[in-house]
């Protein structure tokens, strides 16, 4: 308990992740959304969460959590799906790990963005 409100917390390195409830919220809702934001954003951030990387994708993470719960109502439990809503960009991940339908919007969207240009 935190000044009136229900506070769980996971720390892995030099990052924490709070989830804040109501005081009369129950405990396993506020796990459940914890350990689905910290799944996912281990997901996103592809197993290297670190102060650095969580402020260079802070974007994802925002969006993230905006996924996750609508108006303090929990949308979603499972990471894998919250990850796929968010989606990650394919510019950033190499091209050995994209899927074949990834790396064809990646090269559609710089053949496109070259038209533009000329």
């Amino acid at each position: 308990l935190l000044d009136g409100a229900t506070c769980v917390y996971r720390s892995i390195s030099d990052v924490f992740f709070y989830v804040l409830g109501d005081i009369a919220e129950n405990e396993l809702i506020l796990v459940s959304a914890l350990n689905c934001l910290f799944d996912s954003v281990n997901q996103i951030l592809k197993r290297c969460v670190e102060k650095k990387t969580v402020l260079d994708n802070l974007d994802l993470i925002f969006l993230t959590v905006d996924e996750l719960c609508n108006s303090g109502i929990l949308m979603e439990c499972d990471a894998s799906a919250l990850v796929a809503r968010v989606g990650t960009r394919t510019e950033d991940i190499p091209l050995g790990e994209q899927t074949v339908a990834q790396a064809s919007r990646a090269c559609k969207q710089l053949r496109g963005d070259a038209s533009r240009i000329w």
